[in-house]
């Protein structure tokens, strides 16, 4: 006879926590309003161009009305940047 019961109980240990809603919110050629999220992150995967605000949470959020932009950088093609131009 087994001394101990059988371990089981692995149900406390898998707990699926909530989506954190990451991701591009408005993509290239949308128009965007001053304020818009243009994109939730974590980390710099997307870096602020011009008239782009990087947040402290790393969010790039829209400083004035226009159309947005994804653009690669010629020497670092791994670097993505968004900018809303007019």
């Amino acid at each position: 006879m087994a001394h101990k019961k059988a371990a089981g109980g692995g149900i406390r240990q898998h707990k699926n926590p909530a989506g954190k809603r990451l991701g591009v919110k408005k993509t290239h050629g949308e128009m965007a309003q001053p304020g818009n999220i243009i994109v939730r992150q974590k980390g710099t995967r997307f870096h602020p161009g011009i008239d782009i605000l990087l947040a402290k949470d790393f969010t790039l959020v829209a400083k004035k009305e226009g159309k947005i932009s994804f653009r690669r950088m010629p020497k670092n093609p791994k670097r993505i940047i968004v900018d809303i131009v007019s």
